[in-house]
């Protein structure tokens, strides 16, 4: 299993490296021609209405061994996690795997997204697998429909959505009601959690239900997105149905086309983000808009050079929220060739803080468990 996580990492390196570099020297330009369909947007035919019945729909599942599930893979030494929180249950959206520009969303029979959903799971949902970890397959937007303004990039990431609020109804329809849950998603992945908080669940019986949401990766304004949510931020490490949220980017960060893009795309209450401030909750604190020194950073996810395994490295990298809500780590960390533009850490913002997220989920769910 160590050596098809491992191969599976190796091809998305090549990948990564090279997209990266392309974007460091010709930026979104080439980007857009590089990875945004030029092709018509088809609709998708529904799926089944029992399809998320068959286990073959998830890439996590609670049916799973711990062997074949990839959010129960661990890094070498890794202390175990908190024994005593209660038993909760993980939705959990991965972030966007499918990288073509030949269609504007994934098919289920795309090997190469799927494997590499996989290999995000493995590093990403690993922090949650204390809990009973559901992760849908679905057919996820393309990388290049959050390149564009075309509407047919709004249409893929809609399309998407479907999937998973369909994934979702079954979870809920088999999860036991006294079962917490924590809602969890990154990248795209956190956009489709944060659409079902405001869809399916703010308002509702089930809002009561939700011990933690962690929407990494995604930004969220204070002003325009969070008061539609049903659910407040975390506002200290005690906090419990709630919503964390950060982007990661190393000093000195160079946010200059995400913000442009975040500014101009419209909040959930309809009206434009502008400059309005993003929710940041530090990873590390647990507390909104908190600093941490490195040494308070129990674990950073880290493969060898050699790529033969992942170790867990404590106090790594800080972590301070700025005034834009951005969440600044300091010097770049040496962690390998996933870094973005403008040294934005993306790719890395649950590995970076994986010991410290699965502590807080642990500890956030039994201290819901204790007040229901």
């Amino acid at each position: 299993m160590v050596r098809k996580f491992l191969y599976a990492v190796t091809v998305l390196v090549v990948i990564l490296i090279a997209g990266a570099f392309a974007l460091r020297i010709w930026g979104d330009e080439l980007a857009r021609t590089a990875f945004v369909p030029s092709g018509e947007f088809v609709e998708q035919d529904a799926l089944a209405g029992n399809a998320y019945a068959d286990t073959a729909m998830w890439l996590s599942h609670p049916r799973f061994t711990p062997e074949t599930d990839p959010a129960h893979w661990r890094p070498e030494g890794a202390a175990p996690a908190a024994a005593d929180a209660p038993r909760f249950a993980v939705f959990f959206v991965h972030p966007t795997s499918y990288l073509e520009r030949a269609r504007w969303n994934a098919t289920l029979d795309d090997a190469q997204s799927r494997s590499r959903a996989r290999t995000f799971l493995r590093g990403l949902a690993s922090a949650f697998g204390a809990g009973e970890v559901w992760a849908p397959r679905y057919r996820q937007a393309t990388f290049g429909a959050f390149l564009t303004d075309k509407p047919e990039g709004e249409r893929a990431i809609e399309a998407a959505y479907r999937d998973v609020q369909q994934a979702f109804d079954y979870f809920l329809a088999e999860v036991d009601p006294d079962t917490p849950i924590v809602l969890a998603g990154h990248s795209q992945g956190a956009r489709h959690i944060v659409h079902l908080l405001h869809d399916r669940v703010a308002g509702t019986p089930l809002q009561d239900r939700i011990a933690m949401v962690y929407a990494i990766g995604w930004p969220i304004s204070i002003a325009h997105d969070l008061p539609e949510l049903g659910l407040p931020a975390c506002e200290t490490a005690a906090s419990t149905g709630c919503v964390m949220s950060w982007s990661s980017f190393a000093e000195p960060a160079r946010p200059g086309q995400w913000l442009e893009h975040y500014s101009n795309s419209p909040g959930l209450d309809g009206r434009p983000r502008g400059a309005s401030r993003i929710l940041c909750v530090n990873p590390i604190t647990g507390t909104r808009a908190g600093t941490a020194e490195a040494s308070a950073n129990l674990g950073t996810l880290r493969p060898n050079d050699e790529l033969t395994s992942g170790e867990l490295v404590p106090g790594a990298v800080p972590a301070r929220c700025d005034q834009r809500g951005l969440l600044m780590i300091g010097d770049p960390p040496e962690l390998g060739p996933y870094v973005l533009p403008g040294n934005n850490y993306h790719v890395y913002d649950i590995p970076l803080f994986w010991r410290n997220v699965e502590l807080d989920v642990a500890r956030r769910v039994s201290a819901w468990a204790a007040d229901d």
